[in-house]
């Protein structure tokens, strides 16, 4: 009997362990050629940041009133509790009641710091330029339908205006407002991919192999090495795609692209340079496009 009891109670030395498989999740997304509406998923929405940017005034001023409201309650307790208006430090009410007096004034006071120092208002800027559809001619349909729906989930989520992808030293794609060229007429300005790849600003993000944010553009010396986006163009990304290219995008807001867009961008790039990667594997990209 004990021995079948001891037997039960026997525990194996190396019990048999479920193993979990994490597998990769994919994520669809598509263009839909007819109704040009972007489908797949898109990056949240910081609903609480946005309702403090809209309601700024009243958020600044909540303090005051907290503190207003606080400084008035403790008074009217104080009242109509029949303690003596004078403070006994040896009063246990008394104390609590400077203590409270003390957080109320401070709420003020940084109610009113808050009203008198203000951010400077940023506001968004239209381009100046022209329009512009510039795609690589000889791209399988599937890449032009990512390049497309790169564009269209940019544009339509973040303040994204101008979009310029590079790839084997060739400009892929330069779509969205561009500058205008000043010796074709009122044209958009070509993008010569030769010199930007010489540039400080694509061998420092090549060799970095990170995203590069520059938030106001217009604080940068290397501006001038971006003479293709229109000259008001406020914040750029520069988004690598993995060792053989880089995506430029212009925003029309000093900065403008949020954390969640920065991410976002940079799935975008993941995903270009997977579709890319395998055109330039199959055939050398030549020096032509169209417009």
């Amino acid at each position: 009997m004990e021995a079948g009891i001891l037997q039960r109670l026997v525990v194996p030395l190396n019990p048999i362990r479920h193993r979990f498989v994490s597998r990769p999740r994919s994520i669809r997304a598509s263009l839909n050629p007819q109704k040009g509406e972007y489908q797949g998923p898109k990056p949240k929405r910081e609903w609480v940041a946005d309702w403090v940017t809209k309601n700024d005034d009243v958020v600044r001023s909540l303090p005051i009133y907290v503190g207003g409201v606080s400084l008035l309650a403790v008074l009217f307790n104080r009242t109509i509790s029949g303690i003596a208006p004078v403070a006994d430090a040896s009063s246990s009410q008394s104390r609590a009641d400077l203590l409270t007096l003390g957080l109320a004034v401070t709420n003020i006071l940084n109610g009113l710091v808050w009203l008198s120092i203000r951010p400077k208002t940023i506001s968004v800027v239209n381009p100046i330029g022209v329009e512009c559809r510039r795609l690589y001619h000889d791209l399988p349909e599937s890449v032009i339908s990512e390049l497309h729906w790169a564009w269209e989930s940019l544009s339509n989520v973040t303040c994204c205006r101008s979009l310029v992808v590079v790839y084997d030293g060739i400009c892929i794609l330069q779509i969205g407002i561009a500058d205008v060229s000043p010796s074709s007429g009122g044209e958009p300005m070509v993008v010569e991919a030769d010199k930007l790849v010489k540039g400080s600003l694509y061998n420092g993000v090549m060799k970095s192999g990170s995203q590069s944010y520059l938030a106001n553009l217009s604080l940068y010396p290397g501006k001038s090495q971006l003479p293709f986006l229109p000259s008001n163009t406020q914040a750029v990304i520069l988004q690598p795609l993995g060792d053989n290219g880089i995506a430029i995008i212009g925003g029309d807001t000093i900065r403008g692209f949020t954390t969640s867009d920065q991410a976002w961008i940079t799935l975008i790039g993941e995903k270009l340079d997977t579709s890319l990667a395998k055109v330039v594997n199959k055939a050398p990209l030549t020096l032509q496009e169209k417009s």
